[in-house]
Protein backbone atom coordinates (compact mmCIF):
# COMPACT_ATOMS: atom_id res chain seq x y z
CA UNK A 1 0.00 0.00 0.00
CA UNK A 2 1.36 3.75 -0.87
CA UNK A 3 -0.44 6.88 -0.43
CA UNK A 4 -0.73 9.20 -3.04
CA UNK A 5 -0.52 12.19 -1.31
CA UNK A 6 2.26 13.55 1.48
CA UNK A 7 0.24 12.73 5.01
CA UNK A 8 -0.31 16.25 6.34
CA UNK A 9 -0.77 14.68 10.20
CA UNK A 10 0.55 11.39 12.03
CA UNK A 11 -0.14 10.08 15.33
CA UNK A 12 2.49 7.49 16.92
CA UNK A 13 1.65 5.47 19.78
CA UNK A 14 4.09 3.58 22.23
CA UNK A 15 2.56 2.67 25.63
CA UNK A 16 6.00 1.66 27.57
CA UNK A 17 8.89 3.03 29.40
CA UNK A 18 10.55 6.01 28.97
CA UNK A 19 13.51 4.32 26.94
CA UNK A 20 10.74 2.51 25.38
CA UNK A 21 9.31 6.04 24.33
CA UNK A 22 12.54 7.29 23.36
CA UNK A 23 13.78 4.38 21.05
CA UNK A 24 10.63 4.86 19.11
CA UNK A 25 11.50 8.80 18.55
CA UNK A 26 13.48 7.33 15.16
CA UNK A 27 9.82 6.67 13.76
CA UNK A 28 8.67 10.39 14.03
CA UNK A 29 12.85 11.24 12.70
CA UNK A 30 12.13 9.20 9.87
CA UNK A 31 8.61 10.86 8.91
CA UNK A 32 9.98 13.98 9.64
CA UNK A 33 12.92 13.08 6.90
CA UNK A 34 10.58 12.20 4.31
CA UNK A 35 7.90 14.87 4.88
CA UNK A 36 9.38 17.84 6.26
CA UNK A 37 5.84 19.92 6.81
CA UNK A 38 4.06 16.74 8.37
CA UNK A 39 3.07 17.40 11.72
CA UNK A 40 3.99 14.66 14.25
CA UNK A 41 2.10 13.75 17.01
CA UNK A 42 2.89 11.18 20.09
CA UNK A 43 0.39 9.13 22.34
CA UNK A 44 2.24 8.00 25.70
CA UNK A 45 1.93 7.39 29.23
CA UNK A 46 2.07 10.72 31.44
CA UNK A 47 5.07 9.18 33.49
CA UNK A 48 7.20 8.48 30.42
CA UNK A 49 6.25 11.98 28.54
CA UNK A 50 9.48 13.64 29.64
CA UNK A 51 11.95 11.89 27.77
CA UNK A 52 10.18 13.78 25.02
CA UNK A 53 8.83 17.16 26.01
CA UNK A 54 11.41 19.00 24.41
CA UNK A 55 11.38 17.02 20.76
CA UNK A 56 11.27 19.28 18.53
CA UNK A 57 9.93 16.88 15.82
CA UNK A 58 6.62 16.59 17.87
CA UNK A 59 3.72 19.22 17.32
CA UNK A 60 1.61 17.57 20.66
CA UNK A 61 2.43 14.96 22.88
CA UNK A 62 -1.08 12.92 24.09
CA UNK A 63 -0.76 11.28 27.25
CA UNK A 64 -2.73 8.61 29.12
CA UNK A 65 -2.44 9.09 33.35
CA UNK A 66 -2.39 5.46 34.38
CA UNK A 67 -3.57 7.83 38.05
CA UNK A 68 -6.86 7.88 36.48
CA UNK A 69 -7.77 4.57 37.51
CA UNK A 70 -7.82 5.50 41.24
CA UNK A 71 -10.41 8.23 40.75
CA UNK A 72 -13.38 5.77 40.15
CA UNK A 73 -14.76 4.35 37.07
CA UNK A 74 -17.28 7.49 36.21
CA UNK A 75 -13.99 9.75 36.44
CA UNK A 76 -11.79 7.21 34.63
CA UNK A 77 -13.95 7.19 31.75
CA UNK A 78 -14.63 10.56 31.67
CA UNK A 79 -10.81 11.09 30.67
CA UNK A 80 -10.28 8.05 28.29
CA UNK A 81 -13.26 9.34 26.22
CA UNK A 82 -11.99 13.06 26.43
CA UNK A 83 -8.98 11.93 25.23
CA UNK A 84 -10.39 9.83 22.64
CA UNK A 85 -12.33 12.66 21.29
CA UNK A 86 -9.51 14.74 20.82
CA UNK A 87 -7.28 12.32 19.05
CA UNK A 88 -10.51 12.02 16.91
CA UNK A 89 -10.52 15.72 15.85
CA UNK A 90 -6.65 16.08 14.77
CA UNK A 91 -7.57 13.71 11.36
CA UNK A 92 -5.06 11.85 11.12
CA UNK A 93 -3.92 10.65 7.94
CA UNK A 94 -1.70 7.29 9.44
CA UNK A 95 -2.00 6.03 13.14
CA UNK A 96 1.52 4.32 13.83
CA UNK A 97 0.71 1.91 16.49
CA UNK A 98 3.78 0.64 18.24
CA UNK A 99 2.18 -0.89 21.49
CA UNK A 100 0.54 -4.34 21.90
CA UNK A 101 -2.47 -2.90 23.83
CA UNK A 102 -5.88 -3.26 23.24
CA UNK A 103 -7.11 0.21 23.58
CA UNK A 104 -3.44 1.05 21.36
CA UNK A 105 -5.07 -0.62 18.71
CA UNK A 106 -8.53 0.97 19.06
CA UNK A 107 -6.99 3.82 18.84
CA UNK A 108 -5.11 3.14 15.89
CA UNK A 109 -8.34 1.68 13.93
CA UNK A 110 -10.79 4.92 14.97
CA UNK A 111 -8.35 8.05 14.79
CA UNK A 112 -6.87 7.87 11.64
CA UNK A 113 -7.51 7.49 8.05
CA UNK A 114 -4.73 4.34 7.48
CA UNK A 115 -3.27 2.45 10.44
CA UNK A 116 0.27 0.74 10.66
CA UNK A 117 1.08 -1.56 13.27
CA UNK A 118 3.59 -4.92 14.47
CA UNK A 119 1.73 -8.35 14.25
CA UNK A 120 3.04 -9.58 17.11
CA UNK A 121 2.82 -12.94 18.37
CA UNK A 122 0.87 -12.56 20.86
CA UNK A 123 -1.49 -10.49 19.31
CA UNK A 124 -1.97 -13.13 15.94
CA UNK A 125 -5.80 -12.50 15.63
CA UNK A 126 -8.49 -11.28 13.23
CA UNK A 127 -9.43 -8.43 15.91
CA UNK A 128 -5.85 -7.42 16.21
CA UNK A 129 -5.64 -7.43 11.62
CA UNK A 130 -8.87 -5.47 11.91
CA UNK A 131 -7.73 -2.76 13.86
CA UNK A 132 -4.91 -2.08 11.42
CA UNK A 133 -4.60 -1.74 8.18
CA UNK A 134 -1.16 -2.96 7.65
CA UNK A 135 0.83 -4.87 9.77
CA UNK A 136 4.71 -5.18 9.66
CA UNK A 137 6.14 -8.58 10.61
CA UNK A 138 7.84 -9.01 14.51
CA UNK A 139 11.63 -9.00 14.11
CA UNK A 140 13.75 -11.08 15.84
CA UNK A 141 15.68 -10.69 19.00
CA UNK A 142 18.86 -10.23 17.16
CA UNK A 143 17.14 -7.18 15.29
CA UNK A 144 17.56 -3.85 17.39
CA UNK A 145 14.01 -2.26 18.64
CA UNK A 146 14.87 0.54 16.32
CA UNK A 147 14.45 -1.64 13.32
CA UNK A 148 11.59 -3.32 14.72
CA UNK A 149 9.67 0.03 15.46
CA UNK A 150 10.37 1.73 11.92
CA UNK A 151 9.22 -1.74 9.72
CA UNK A 152 5.89 -0.73 10.70
CA UNK A 153 6.69 2.31 8.25
CA UNK A 154 6.57 0.01 4.76
CA UNK A 155 3.03 0.64 3.90
CA UNK A 156 4.45 4.52 3.60
CA UNK A 157 7.01 3.61 1.35
CA UNK A 158 9.31 6.26 2.30
CA UNK A 159 12.16 7.54 0.29
CA UNK A 160 15.15 5.32 0.25
CA UNK A 161 18.47 6.49 1.75
CA UNK A 162 16.94 7.83 4.96
CA UNK A 163 18.90 7.85 8.05
CA UNK A 164 17.11 7.80 11.19
CA UNK A 165 18.70 8.82 14.38
CA UNK A 166 16.79 8.43 18.13
CA UNK A 167 16.76 11.91 19.28
CA UNK A 168 16.85 13.81 22.68
CA UNK A 169 16.34 17.73 22.86
CA UNK A 170 17.46 19.47 25.71
CA UNK A 171 15.33 22.70 26.47
CA UNK A 172 18.12 26.03 27.15
CA UNK A 173 15.87 26.06 30.45
CA UNK A 174 17.30 22.29 31.77
CA UNK A 175 20.75 23.35 30.49
CA UNK A 176 20.63 26.15 32.56
CA UNK A 177 19.14 24.40 35.42
CA UNK A 178 21.47 21.55 35.36
CA UNK A 179 24.44 24.24 35.79
CA UNK A 180 23.14 26.02 38.53
CA UNK A 181 22.85 22.67 40.63
CA UNK A 182 26.61 21.36 39.47
CA UNK A 183 27.94 24.94 40.47
CA UNK A 184 25.86 24.54 43.60
CA UNK A 185 28.01 21.53 44.38
CA UNK A 186 31.02 23.52 43.63
CA UNK A 187 31.90 22.70 39.91
CA UNK A 188 32.75 26.02 37.51
CA UNK A 189 33.74 25.24 33.95
CA UNK A 190 35.65 21.88 34.82
CA UNK A 191 35.26 18.79 32.05
CA UNK A 192 33.75 15.60 33.68
CA UNK A 193 33.26 11.78 33.11
CA UNK A 194 29.36 10.82 33.87
CA UNK A 195 28.37 7.88 35.16
CA UNK A 196 24.64 6.65 36.34
CA UNK A 197 25.25 3.29 37.53
CA UNK A 198 21.80 2.58 38.70
CA UNK A 199 18.63 1.07 36.93
CA UNK A 200 15.09 0.41 38.55
CA UNK A 201 16.11 -3.39 37.94
CA UNK A 202 19.00 -4.26 40.03
CA UNK A 203 19.88 -7.05 38.26
CA UNK A 204 21.04 -4.64 35.43
CA UNK A 205 23.30 -3.28 38.04
CA UNK A 206 27.39 -3.97 38.15
CA UNK A 207 28.81 -4.47 42.20
CA UNK A 208 28.88 -1.32 43.94
CA UNK A 209 33.25 -2.04 44.58
CA UNK A 210 33.84 -2.82 41.01
CA UNK A 211 32.29 0.65 40.27
CA UNK A 212 33.84 1.96 42.94
CA UNK A 213 37.54 0.54 42.09
CA UNK A 214 36.62 1.82 38.04
CA UNK A 215 36.13 5.28 39.19
CA UNK A 216 39.11 5.69 41.33
CA UNK A 217 41.17 4.89 38.23
CA UNK A 218 39.56 7.40 36.84
CA UNK A 219 40.49 10.12 40.06
CA UNK A 220 43.33 8.89 39.68
CA UNK A 221 44.28 9.48 36.18
CA UNK A 222 42.78 13.05 37.11
CA UNK A 223 39.38 12.98 35.61
CA UNK A 224 37.13 14.91 37.40
CA UNK A 225 33.64 12.87 37.92
CA UNK A 226 29.65 13.28 38.14
CA UNK A 227 27.80 10.69 39.89
CA UNK A 228 23.83 10.36 39.26
CA UNK A 229 20.85 8.38 40.41
CA UNK A 230 17.21 8.44 40.03
CA UNK A 231 15.17 9.46 42.67
CA UNK A 232 14.23 5.74 44.13
CA UNK A 233 16.33 5.64 47.39
CA UNK A 234 17.38 1.99 46.75
CA UNK A 235 19.38 3.73 43.67
CA UNK A 236 21.03 6.66 46.48
CA UNK A 237 22.27 4.44 48.50
CA UNK A 238 24.19 2.54 46.12
CA UNK A 239 25.30 5.95 44.78
CA UNK A 240 25.99 7.09 48.43
CA UNK A 241 27.74 3.37 48.78
CA UNK A 242 30.05 4.13 45.98
CA UNK A 243 30.65 7.47 46.73
CA UNK A 244 31.85 6.94 50.07
CA UNK A 245 34.83 4.55 48.95
CA UNK A 246 36.10 7.15 46.90
CA UNK A 247 39.33 9.00 47.33
CA UNK A 248 39.55 12.28 45.82
CA UNK A 249 42.71 14.89 45.61
CA UNK A 250 43.20 18.56 44.46
CA UNK A 251 43.40 17.38 41.08
CA UNK A 252 40.22 15.11 40.89
CA UNK A 253 36.59 16.20 41.94
CA UNK A 254 33.61 14.19 42.44
CA UNK A 255 30.14 16.01 41.93
CA UNK A 256 26.95 13.71 43.34
CA UNK A 257 23.48 14.42 41.32
CA UNK A 258 21.17 11.99 43.50
CA UNK A 259 17.59 12.47 42.59
CA UNK A 260 17.49 16.03 41.70
CA UNK A 261 17.23 15.90 37.84
CA UNK A 262 14.36 15.27 35.98
CA UNK A 263 15.32 13.48 33.05
CA UNK A 264 16.19 16.50 30.80
CA UNK A 265 18.47 17.80 33.11
CA UNK A 266 19.81 14.19 33.05
CA UNK A 267 20.18 14.51 29.46
CA UNK A 268 21.83 17.74 30.00
CA UNK A 269 24.23 16.82 32.24
CA UNK A 270 25.12 13.62 29.92
CA UNK A 271 25.48 15.83 27.42
CA UNK A 272 28.08 17.90 28.73
CA UNK A 273 30.16 15.13 29.92
CA UNK A 274 33.23 13.91 27.95
CA UNK A 275 32.19 10.14 28.04
CA UNK A 276 29.06 8.43 30.24
CA UNK A 277 29.09 5.10 31.52
CA UNK A 278 26.07 2.92 32.50
CA UNK A 279 24.14 0.26 32.21
CA UNK A 280 21.25 -1.26 30.44
CA UNK A 281 18.97 1.77 31.40
CA UNK A 282 16.92 4.78 30.35
CA UNK A 283 20.43 6.82 31.11
CA UNK A 284 21.98 4.87 28.33
CA UNK A 285 19.49 5.03 25.93
CA UNK A 286 19.48 8.83 26.19
CA UNK A 287 23.58 9.01 25.94
CA UNK A 288 23.13 7.50 22.73
CA UNK A 289 20.34 10.23 21.36
CA UNK A 290 22.84 12.72 22.10
CA UNK A 291 25.72 10.64 20.41
CA UNK A 292 27.81 10.64 23.51
CA UNK A 293 31.17 8.01 23.41
CA UNK A 294 29.81 6.40 26.11
CA UNK A 295 30.40 2.09 27.33
CA UNK A 296 27.45 0.54 28.55
CA UNK A 297 27.47 -2.48 30.86
CA UNK A 298 24.48 -5.34 29.49
CA UNK A 299 23.55 -8.85 31.28
CA UNK A 300 21.19 -11.16 30.69
CA UNK A 301 19.18 -8.89 28.23
CA UNK A 302 18.76 -9.23 25.00
CA UNK A 303 22.07 -7.35 23.81
CA UNK A 304 20.76 -6.88 19.96
CA UNK A 305 17.30 -5.59 20.53
CA UNK A 306 18.55 -2.95 23.19
CA UNK A 307 22.11 -2.27 23.26
CA UNK A 308 23.19 1.65 22.43
CA UNK A 309 21.71 2.73 19.39
CA UNK A 310 24.90 4.37 18.33
CA UNK A 311 28.16 3.97 16.73
CA UNK A 312 30.05 5.83 19.97
CA UNK A 313 29.26 3.20 22.30
CA UNK A 314 31.15 0.38 23.49
CA UNK A 315 29.06 -2.63 24.86
CA UNK A 316 30.50 -4.92 27.56
CA UNK A 317 28.56 -8.36 28.15
CA UNK A 318 28.69 -10.01 30.82
CA UNK A 319 28.05 -13.58 29.15
CA UNK A 320 31.51 -13.06 27.52
CA UNK A 321 33.04 -13.64 30.81
CA UNK A 322 30.40 -15.98 32.62
CA UNK A 323 27.27 -17.68 32.15
CA UNK A 324 24.03 -16.07 32.17
CA UNK A 325 20.52 -16.58 32.71
CA UNK A 326 18.41 -17.12 29.75
CA UNK A 327 16.35 -13.39 29.20
CA UNK A 328 12.65 -14.65 29.93
CA UNK A 329 13.34 -16.49 32.77
CA UNK A 330 14.47 -13.03 34.87
CA UNK A 331 12.43 -12.14 37.50
CA UNK A 332 12.90 -8.45 37.56
CA UNK A 333 12.15 -8.39 41.60
CA UNK A 334 15.03 -10.39 42.24
CA UNK A 335 18.06 -7.91 43.18
CA UNK A 336 20.34 -9.81 42.57
CA UNK A 337 23.36 -8.49 40.42
CA UNK A 338 23.71 -10.33 37.61
CA UNK A 339 26.92 -8.59 35.75
CA UNK A 340 29.22 -9.74 38.60
CA UNK A 341 31.38 -11.10 36.47
CA UNK A 342 32.62 -8.37 34.18
CA UNK A 343 35.62 -7.46 35.83
CA UNK A 344 37.18 -3.86 36.26
CA UNK A 345 39.92 -4.22 34.01
CA UNK A 346 38.04 -4.71 30.87
CA UNK A 347 35.77 -2.02 31.44
CA UNK A 348 38.96 0.42 32.38
CA UNK A 349 40.38 -0.61 28.77
CA UNK A 350 37.16 0.66 27.39
CA UNK A 351 37.01 3.26 29.24
CA UNK A 352 40.52 4.03 28.56
CA UNK A 353 39.95 3.65 24.64
CA UNK A 354 37.70 6.45 24.81
CA UNK A 355 39.33 8.71 26.61
CA UNK A 356 43.19 7.85 25.97
CA UNK A 357 42.43 6.36 22.20
CA UNK A 358 46.40 7.34 21.31
CA UNK A 359 47.73 5.89 24.59
CA UNK A 360 45.72 2.65 24.58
Amino acid sequence: MQTLLPPKRILIIKLQHHGDVLLATPVADALKQAYPDCEIDMLVYAATADVISDNLQLRRIFCIDRQWKKQGAGRHLHHEYALFRNLRAQHYDWVINLSGQWRAALAAKLCGRRSAGIGLGNRNNALWRWAHSSLAAELGHEHHIVAHHLAALDPLALPAGIVPKVRMDIADAHRNSLRAKLAERGRRDEDYVLMHPGSRWFFKCWDNDKTAALLQKLLDHGENIVLTAAPDEREQAMLEEIAGRLKTSATAKVWLLSGCLNLRELAAAIDEAKLFIGVDSVPMHMAAALDKPQVALFGPSWVSRWRPYSDQATVIWAGDYGPLPHPDSINTDDPTRLLSAIPVEAVWQAVAQKLYPKAV
